[in-house]
This record gives structure tokens, C-alpha cells and sequence, in this order.
């Protein structure tokens, strides 16, 4: 019995291995019949290896755990050719990313059998032909940006079913014809179809009537001190490959106009709504201290629940008309309505009144990093680490695209994990840019004041007082070093026991002892 046992199960052993390549080579012809297609002068596509059964090992392809391909990055590759109906045949894709390429031809019908779609990028190409109603199958469909192609025809009324749409730009081709106005369409401003011969805007939503304002303080600050060591971030955890792409250059709108109170205009602008002060009012219960999700430099910031039922985050700065206030606020909204990518803080709307300054995002059902690291409760499971690999690459791309995408650049200043946010899939979001600075892409630095989080900032911008991409690499690293070890930047409690109150250093010295050891 035992002699019959073992070549039975080497057999179903190998019908299974062959039942796995077979499926494996389903996605990996896909992806080899689009990289036969396409023009690759760079050989961003040499690792695509026919005679290779797992596409999952080949670069700008990533899979789950079952082996298949949720993202394809290939933005601004340098491809040139036609995209292939056989995309179509990847289930579990969520991510098709080819902006910024040279790629002609119609975008296939196939894409509506993608099911899993979250994001379709396929802006500034050469794409020809009309918008495929398939689309409209796109049911978790969050960002479709088509813009900046030449896109003939209508919009497919069938996009309108889309209820998941976050982010749309069908700017910049030459669609004609009436703008959808129901379903989802009613959430997306005129600027999202610029330059088309389309007319018929979607209407803003008309607004609520609350109750009476009513208004309450907030204050807490917190200052930059000191920086630290950067080897540790280095040698403990490789900085992950970071997405290179170049942003769609347009100079940003002037968001900055007042009127009174009691107007409670419906202004957009963009994708950003004008929110009225009582409405934010109604929403947080009158700015309730039961609803503080957390504190910062220039605030609170609210739990809240609009009108209609969606959850948001309301940022309050505070009441004091400061200096430092006045610029944060026109900072965040200038630089957030610039920068729109899944992987940074979505700013919905605002709110701006004589006495009050307050920013509106979607709230983040997991909250922070830092607080899914230390301040969970003990029935909550700690972060695995297939959700800490996927929090440092999503990271990674937010400040990619804000370095290298955006012109001028951005430079966050203040990355560290209670500014990485997370949705419900945990998705890593880059939030709080009230320390940006622009730099054009000409200068190696700027010179400001330096600003920051103790613990987080690089010791030559401390010096110096010279910010550059370098700047957010370097808090980028630290955020890596809580992300492994949960702890803090700069933690006074480690005082106490005469420990290393800076991380780095306590890095550094954790790995000098392991060195010696070995």
C-alpha cells in the first residue's frame, strides 16, 4: 500500500504543478502578446520572458499571493504601439497603469471584462477612437483618467453607473456631445472635460439646510528640534523601487477668493467643493471633542458625516488668524488640488470664511500608520507584513509622483507614519502637506525655514537649512524603521531607562552590537 502511495502522490503533485502553469501562462500570454505589440526602445520589457511560466517575477508586474497580476507600471516607459484585447483576460487586475507613453490605436472593449479594476491611467498617449461602453462594467472603478489623447466621439452614458468614481479627467481630446449629467457624473466639474466640445455641465448638488452656526476652539502645537543619523534606514530596509513619471503640466487654478458666511456658495474648483461653515458644523456635531480623530501644529481634526451619509475628515485650523495658519491652509489646498494620485491624501473640498479655515478629506477607515502601530487595541491583530511591504511601496509611489511627477515638484517635508494614512484595503496615502514647498526642477534645493517633526528631519536640512527631494527620503527611511519596529522617531520614554530617545541612534547602535556579534 505504502509502495502505491508514493508515486500517487507524485503524480497528483505534478498534475497540479501542470494545472498551475497552465493557469499561469493564461496571464503571462497576455502580457507577452501586449509587450509583442508595443515599441520598447528603453527595455523597460526585457525581463518579460516568454519561455518564464510566472510573469510574476518580471519587473513592473505584481501579483498577489495566488500568483496573479493585480498591477501592471509602465508609465512613462517610452512605449510606442497599439494595447491588445488579451488585457482583458487578467481577473485580478487592479492597477493598469500606461500614462505618459506614445501609444495609438483604440482602447480595446476587452478592459470591461477587468472586473477588479481600481485605476485606469492610460492619459497622454496618442489614443484614437471612442471611449468603450464596456467601461461601464468597471464597478470598483475608482480613477479613469483618459485625458490628453485624441478620444473622438461621446462619453458612454454607461460610465455614469460607476458609482465608485473618485477621480475622472476626460480632459483634452475631442469628445463631443452632451456631458452625462445622472449616476456618478453628478460629482465631476466642467475642468474635468476641458478643452472637448462637450457641453451641458453636471449640476452641483444643491445643499443642505443645517441649524445655526456655532463655533469652538482648538489648539496643540508640536516644533522641529533635532534630526539624526541616516544609516540605520539604510541598512535595515532597502528603500523599495519608487515609480518614475512625469505630471501633466498646467499651471493650478487660484483657489483663494472670499465672500461672506451666510452665502454658503456651491463654488468647485476642480474636483474640490466649497464647502459652507455650517454644514461642516452639522457634520461634526459643532466640531464635538467626541470626534477628534487627532491633533497637530496648526489644529484638530474632526470625524464627521455629511448630508448625504459619506464619512469625512475635517481639518480645523486654529481660530488664531496666524501667519503660519493662513499659509498652511493655502499651501494644502494649492498643492492637493495640483496633485491627484491614489496614493496621496484626496483634499474633497474646503471651507473658508473670515474666522474660519477648514480642509475636508475622506476619512480613513484604518487611520494612520502610527496609530494601526501603537495605539490599536488589544483586540485588533498587529499590521502583517504583506500589509507593511504594501504601506512601504505605496509610500514610495505617493512621493515618487510628487517628486517626479508634478512640475514643480513637491517636497512634503514632514513624511513620517502618522502622516501615511490607510484606507479600508490598507492602501498607503500619503497625508498633511502643510509643510510643502515647490521647487522647480531646475534647482538641486531650496532654502527655508527649517520645519518638521523631531526625529524625522535630515541633520544637513537642520543645518543648513536646504530642503530638497532628499528631505522626504530621508523621513521616508524612518517611516520605514517605525513601519518594522513600531516605534517612535523620538520617544522620551526611552529616557527613563537610559536608552536612546532618537530611533536612528538606536538603530545604529542595535546594529553596531549585531556587527561585533558576528
Amino acid at each position: 500500500m505504502m509502495e502505491l502511495a508514493v508515486p500517487v502522490c507524485l503524480w497528483l503533485i505534478l498534475v497540479l504543478d501542470l494545472v498551475s502553469r497552465v493557469a499561469g501562462n493564461a496571464e503571462g500570454d497576455a502580457l507577452n502578446a501586449l509587450k509583442t505589440n508595443l515599441a520598447d526602445p528603453n527595455n523597460v520589457l526585457q525581463s518579460w520572458d516568454a519561455t518564464l511560466v510566472n510573469p510574476c517575477t518580471w519587473f513592473h508586474v505584481t501579483c498577489n499571493n495566488e500568483n496573479s497580476v493585480t498591477r501592471i507600471d509602465l508609465g512613462n516607459a517610452n512605449l510606442s504601439g497599439q494595447l491588445v484585447a488579451q488585457l482583458g483576460l487578467l481577473p485580478n487586475l487592479q492597477y493598469l497603469e500606461l500614462y505618459a507613453n506614445d501609444i495609438s490605436g483604440t482602447i480595446p472593449e476587452d478592459l470591461g471584462n477587468l472586473t477588479n479594476l481600481v485605476s485606469l491611467d492610460l492619459y497622454s498617449n496618442a489614443l484614437t477612437g471612442g471611449i468603450p461602453t464596456t467601461l461601464g462594467k468597471l464597478t470598483k472603478l475608482r480613477f479613469l483618467r483618459l485625458n490628453n489623447n485624441t478620444l473622438t466621439g461621446q462619453i458612454p452614458r454607461s460610465l455614469t453607473a460607476v458609482m465608485s468614481l473618485q477621480v475622472l479627467d476626460l480632459s483634452f481630446n475631442k469628445l463631443v456631445g452632451d456631458i452625462p449629467i445622472n449616476g456618478s457624473f453628478s460629482l465631476f466639474t466642467p475642468i474635468s472635460f476641458t478643452n472637448n466640445s462637450l457641453n451641458n455641465p453636471p449640476p452641483a448638488p444643491p445643499p443642505p439646510i443645517p441649524p445655526p452656526a456655532s463655533t469652538s476652539s482648538g489648539n496643540t502645537a508640536t516644533g522641529p528640534i533635532a534630526g539624526g543619523v541616516a544609516v540605520g534606514a539604510a541598512l535595515l530596509f532597502a528603500v523599495p523601487a519608487i515609480v518614475i513619471a512625469w505630471c501633466r503640466k498646467r499651471k493650478p487654478l487660484d483657489p483663494f477668493f472670499d465672500v461672506p458666511a451666510e452665502e454658503d456658495p456651491e463654488v468647485h474648483l476642480g474636483q474640490l467643493k466649497r464647502f459652507s461653515l455650517r454644514e461642516l458644523q452639522v457634520a461634526t456635531d459643532y466640531f464635538s471633542n467626541k470626534h477628534i480623530l487627532g491633533k497637530g501644529g496648526f489644529g484638530k481634526v474632526y470625524k464627521g458625516r455629511l448630508a448625504d451619509g459619506s464619512l469625512v475628515a475635517v481639518k480645523r485650523l486654529k481660530e488664531e488668524r496666524t501667519q503660519g495658519g493662513e499659509l498652511q491652509f493655502q499651501t494644502e489646498v494649492e498643492l492637493i488640488s495640483m496633485a491627484v494620485h491614489r496614493n496621496l491624501l484626496r483634499l474633497r473640498g474646503f471651507c473658508m470664511t473670515p474666522t474660519e479655515r477648514l480642509l475636508v478629506y475622506p476619512y480613513m477607515v484604518n487611520g494612520s500608520v502610527a496609530s494601526c502601530l501603537r495605539e490599536r487595541s488589544e483586540s485588533q491583530k498587529p499590521l502583517d507584513w504583506d500589509i507593511r511591504k504594501r504601506i512601504s511601496l505605496g509610500a514610495a509611489r505617493g512621493l515618487a509622483y510628487l517628486h517626479d511627477h508634478c512640475d514643480p515638484k513637491i517636497i512634503h517635508r514632514d513624511v513620517k507614519a502618522a502622516n501615511i494614512l490607510l484606507d479600508e484595503e490598507f492602501e498607503a496615502v500619503v497625508g498633511d502637506f502643510g509643510l510643502a514647498k515647490l521647487m522647480d526642477y531646475k534647482d538641486t534645493h531650496v532654502t527655508t525655514a527649517v520645519r518638521g517633526t523631531i526625529g524625522h528631519i535630515p541633520p544637513e536640512y537642520l543645518s543648513t537649512g536646504k530642503s530638497s527631494e532628499k528631505t522626504d527620503v530621508f523621513g521616508y527611511g524612518v517611516m520605514l524603521l517605525e513601519l518594522i519596529t513600531g516605534q517612535r522617531a523620538f520617544d522620551l520614554a526611552r529616557l527613563a531607562n537610559d536608552d536612546d530617545v532618537m530611533l536612528l541612534d538606536w538603530v545604529c547602535i542595535i546594529f553596531l552590537l549585531c556587527i561585533s556579534q558576528w
